[in-house]
């Protein structure tokens, strides 16, 4: 017989894990810049409206996937049929590949939280962000190894693979006990302080001023799918392996769904309450309209905030350590529930032990990701993290939904066992959800990426590095899967496992 599968201690500690894993980096330098390019506070609409048709009847499909087949992304895929294995090593494939990228930004603000006290970025931060630190190249041009960027990187490494070999109970849930409360404290005081400064009331207007006519837009209501998806974690593995820890009773995933969907989004309100108010001070302090200074992405966590602390009238190294120290508290929270599922996945498959499991696989991961360290690793990661997220994240949720709700119609017995262990039960929208509006959604997002793609190359870059790095990246994904998909499974994985009777 198999080992008794790892469970966690309690439920909050599985919603702390969960809501961890969806509250990442992306929540706080992605939503509020695509919230004010797509309507401002009508943006508000759309987002809330793809959360409760596409994310939480996401999140609820995963969570039921994962605690009735009680298994890693591969193994419930296969216990759900033999042929969908492959799906959750496509999964898993992805899931490598974020994480040997996103330590890095968590090492590059572990780094920018020392540079904080002394404010070491001097008056131009872009320069020193991409010259000094970084020593940026160009497309091909490896570069030499950045010391301050590999140092805290490898402690990324030690502390995330610490946390996982503790296990489930010991490693993770612990874990996200400290890291959660850490990142709501120190964003909480980081908004209170932003809002006191002058200029913050321009920059909230910035954000929360409708323009009621971009929701006819299309393009903005795909643009809110595709942040609700890309920000809950789901689609890639994690969400399948941390349900499947949950005990068989008293799971409520239903109501844990709502709670996590909900949580991250008041998060993503958060972090663009905070960002904005800071903006427009930044806008009033250089006599510039915010629009001038908005900015999303690596450029707003690196370049901007470096630029409003510095001109901060007081406490400028303590907002800056706050702000940074954030950064790595949802980044270390999100890398752990990435590399767990990988984790999982391969202890499932080959009956390895935990230790064996986290040495190996998160070992390669770690190594891979020293690339990321080198001269060309801020170009490197720019493109391979745009293809993944558009062409991996993507279009295996896409199919992901189509295979359990079209092609093997099992939403039936999905939502029948969420209710069977839930206190809320789930009404005919999620059905009608998943059936019709998500994949119609998802698909349509994919389109959008892969136009924008076709039209252009990305950020200028030359098109033999984009082939090779970028969609290289995403069809490795996949390569990934098929490869491990025909590896056979371990004497005691699949044996005589059978779904408990729905209650």
């Amino acid at each position: 017989m198999a080992e008794e599968r790892e469970q966690w201690g309690t439920r909050a500690g599985f919603l702390l894990a969960a809501i961890g894993s969806a509250v990442g980096l992306g929540n706080i330098w992605r939503f509020p810049y695509v919230a004010y390019d797509n309507g401002g506070g009508a943006f508000l609409v759309p987002y809330l409206v793809a959360l409760l048709t596409a994310g939480i009847p996401l999140l609820v499909l995963e969570y039921a996937l994962g605690h009735r087949f009680r298994g890693s992304a591969p193994l419930t895929f296969r216990r759900l049929h033999p042929r969908a294995e492959f799906l959750g090593w496509w999964q898993v494939g992805v899931c490598f590949l974020i994480a040997s990228y996103y330590a890095v930004v968590i090492a590059w603000a572990a780094a920018y939280t020392w540079f904080s006290f002394d404010l070491s970025w001097g008056d131009d931060p872009e320069a020193f962000l991409f010259e000094d630190y970084l020593g940026a190249t160009g497309p091909w041009d490896l570069g030499g190894i950045r010391p301050g960027v590999m140092i805290p990187l490898v402690l990324v490494w030690v502390v995330t693979l610490g946390v996982l070999l503790g296990g489930v109970r010991r490693g993770v849930e612990r874990a996200n006990r400290v890291l959660i409360p850490l990142l709501t404290l120190t964003f909480a005081v980081l908004v209170v302080r932003a809002l006191t400064l002058e200029g913050a009331t321009a920059g909230l207007d910035a954000l929360f001023s409708p323009d009621w006519s971009a929701l006819s837009d299309g393009s903005v209501w795909v643009a809110a799918y595709g942040q609700i998806f890309f920000s809950l974690s789901v689609g890639f593995a994690i969400m399948i392996t941390y349900a499947s820890y949950l005990p068989r009773k008293g799971a409520d995933l239903t109501t844990n769904g709502f709670i996590a969907g909900f949580a991250n989004s008041s998060f993503e309100l958060l972090a663009g309450i905070g960002v904005f108010a800071a903006l427009g001070f930044l806008a009033a302090s250089q006599g510039a309209a915010v629009e001038d200074v908005a900015a999303g992405g690596v450029g707003l966590a690196f370049v901007v905030f470096p630029t409003i602390v510095s001109e901060l009238p007081a406490l400028n190294r303590a907002f800056g350590v706050l702000f940074f120290a954030s950064l790595v508290a949802a980044g270390l929270s999100s890398l752990i529930s990435i590399t767990e599922a990988g984790a999982s996945a391969v202890m499932d498959k080959f009956g390895w032990t935990r230790r064996r499991a986290v040495g190996i696989l998160g070992g390669i991961t770690a190594l891979v990701s020293l690339l990321y360290g080198t001269g060309l690793g801020v170009t490197l990661l720019d493109t391979v993290d745009n293809f993944v997220n558009s062409f991996g994240v993507a279009v295996v949720g896409l199919v992901e939904v189509i295979v359990v709700a079209w092609a093997l119609r099992r939403l039936g017995e999905l939502r029948r066992h969420a209710d069977g262990v839930s206190d809320l039960p789930l009404g005919r929208w999620w059905t009608v959800a998943l059936i019709g509006v998500t994949p119609v959604l998802l698909g349509a997002v994919t389109l959008d990426n892969l136009r924008r793609e076709l039209t252009e190359p990305y950020e200028g870059l030359p098109i033999d590095f984009l082939v090779i790095v970028g969609w290289g990246a995403a069809a490795l994904a996949l390569v990934f899967g098929l490869v491990l998909t025909s590896r056979p499974w371990h004497a005691d994985a699949t044996r005589d496992f059978e779904p408990e009777p729905i209650p």
